[in-house]
């Protein structure tokens, strides 16, 4: 099984990008608002921690900004709860898609984290900073102090670039990216008899 992780900044188009391998996609984003919709433990355990900002179940948005906004520390502190429960949730993942050709993984924080292992392959999705404005303005629960706060806690960008195996510069049109896509995976696929498999 091939494992490839796409990083790069918050709106870079991370996840329309991980689709279009048409592959198992592991959406930690996703998975994230899932627990806060439904896990009732990480909700008493925030609760527990944050009881100025978290009320009620399930975990509303504007709570977690609220209590990011006030305290930049708090995102430890939430990550701390979130990360244990994303973590296993990856693990079964994993081991669900163990007999197919290739994983994606779409993880904000994949090499923060230290998610990544070495044969993985990794490819940075770069965007300029208009488009990724343009696509964050369209997103819910918008906000550019709290997005600020989140790029603080991503490795430096330049850092995560030198770590990539592959750059897909995501400035064109979707039919661009899909072929652009479509090379990239060929490659990967043609280099499975190679010895880092």
């Amino acid at each position: 099984m091939i494992r490839v992780g796409i990083i790069g900044g918050i709106g870079s188009g991370k996840s329309f990008i991980s689709k279009l391998f048409g592959y198992p996609v592991f959406n930690a984003d996703y998975e994230v608002k899932y627990i806060y919709k439904k896990n009732r433990l990480c909700f008493r355990k925030l609760k527990k921690k944050l009881p100025k900002f978290i009320k009620t179940f399930p975990i509303k948005k504007k709570e977690l900004i609220s209590a990011i906004i006030s305290n930049k520390k708090n995102i430890k502190l939430i990550s701390s709860i979130v990360h244990p429960i994303v973590r296993e949730k990856m693990k079964k993942f994993i081991s669900k898609n163990k007999k197919r050709k290739m994983i994606i993984f779409d993880i904000p924080l994949l090499i923060e984290n230290n998610l990544n292992k070495k044969k993985d392959i990794i490819i940075f999705i770069q965007s300029k900073n208009s488009k990724i404005l343009e696509r964050l303005k369209k997103r819910p629960n918008f906000n550019k102090k709290l997005i600020g706060s989140l790029k603080e806690n991503q490795v430096m960008l330049s850092k995560k670039r030198k770590l990539a195996d592959y750059v897909i510069d995501n400035n064109f049109s979707a039919n661009v990216i899909k072929k652009k896509v479509k090379l990239i995976k060929k490659e990967i696929l043609n280099e499975r008899n190679n010895s880092r498999y």
